[in-house]
């Protein structure tokens, strides 16, 4: 037989239980399902052009973000911002 007093830990470990039960099985539920990849075209993929744009494509992001987005930032600057003609743009 257990003492009285350990009912309302035991309805405590159920509820947190429950509530464990009902987390998980929402995170279930809303987790992302696994994403698809296009279908290989070997007319569009094969293309000289293409081939050369999976090469190009990377060194364009790379010069984006290590040149133009910190040039950006620099031309942004209050003190700069006259010099370079940069605009705030106060639609957001």
């Amino acid at each position: 037989m257990q003492p009285p007093h350990d009912s309302p830990r035991r309805s405590r470990r159920s509820r947190a239980r429950s509530a464990l039960a009902a987390l998980l099985l929402a995170g279930a539920l809303l987790w992302p399902g696994a994403a698809l990849a296009d279908d290989y075209d070997p007319l569009r993929a094969g293309h000289p052009l293409r081939v050369v744009a999976y090469v190009v494509h990377p060194v364009g992001v790379a010069l984006d973000w290590l040149i133009m987005r910190p040039a950006h930032w620099l031309g942004s600057q209050p003190v700069l911002r006259t010099i370079f003609g940069h605009d705030v743009d106060d639609r957001r």
